[in-house]
């Protein structure tokens, strides 16, 4: 089944030709032109990636993230015109998986976009679960609970939070989170693995000041207390 991507940009031609080099690998690519019909159509279609760009009518990018996270971990990838920190960290902030800045090499759009469906698509075939003192996480169905209400987490922080919990104990510094999770080649720094942690613990930890599950060892990096 071709994989189905929505692209979100106000600049018709770049949405033509991001689309026209998408469909030539074979995929599926739906375009929304304002943010409200981004939102509208990712209520009703499933994807497996969404290409939003920051700057859009009607409602901003950033506006189109966090709402579509209250129903979807999709993957997101913001599209930026700004070279700026703080925006890729907004972009984070809001629940976005990763950002590229215009302009852009279309190569890097693809590449980035494959790498982000085989990080999503790598399920075992089996049923894997664990429950740690009232957290459980299914990576079959991708659903973490926490005392048994289920907690919505993007697909980034499920992808953190599934490494350090069947790694328990173990110690990863941010270089290695940054690998492991989104890959060698991504540009981004320490500070995208410490908003996805912050946001982590917001919604698995009772008192995010004070974390059961996902503890900082100072100077070092993150893990998960078994």
């Amino acid at each position: 089944m071709a994989r189905k991507v929505l692209v979100v940009d106000d600049e018709k031609l770049i949405v033509k030709g991001i689309r026209f080099s998408l469909e030539q690998d074979g995929m599926q690519v739906d375009c929304a032109y304002d943010g409200q019909e981004a939102l509208d159509m990712a209520r009703t279609e499933v994807y497996d990636v969404i290409l939003l760009d920051v700057m859009l009518p009607k409602l901003t990018g950033y506006e189109v993230c966090q709402q579509i996270r209250e129903f979807s971990e999709v993957p997101i990838i913001m599209l930026t015109a700004k070279d700026d920190d703080m925006d890729k960290i907004l972009g984070l902030e809001y629940g976005a998986d990763d950002y590229i800045t215009k302009p852009f090499n279309i190569l890097e759009v693809k590449a980035r976009i494959k790498a982000i469906m085989r990080r999503s698509g790598k399920r075992t075939e089996e049923t894997k679960e664990a429950t740690y003192g009232g957290l459980t996480i299914n990576c079959s169905s991708r659903r973490v609970f926490i005392e048994g209400k289920e907690v919505n987490l993007t697909a980034k922080e499920f992808d953190l939070l599934e490494l350090m919990v069947f790694n328990p104990n173990k110690v990863f510094d941010r270089e290695a989170l940054l690998d492991l999770v989104w890959g060698k080649d991504y540009p981004g720094d320490a500070r995208t693995v410490d908003v996805h942690v912050r946001r982590l613990r917001e919604k698995i930890e009772k008192n995010p000041s004070e974390p059961k599950y996902v503890h900082t060892k100072w100077g070092v990096g993150y893990y998960f207390e078994d």
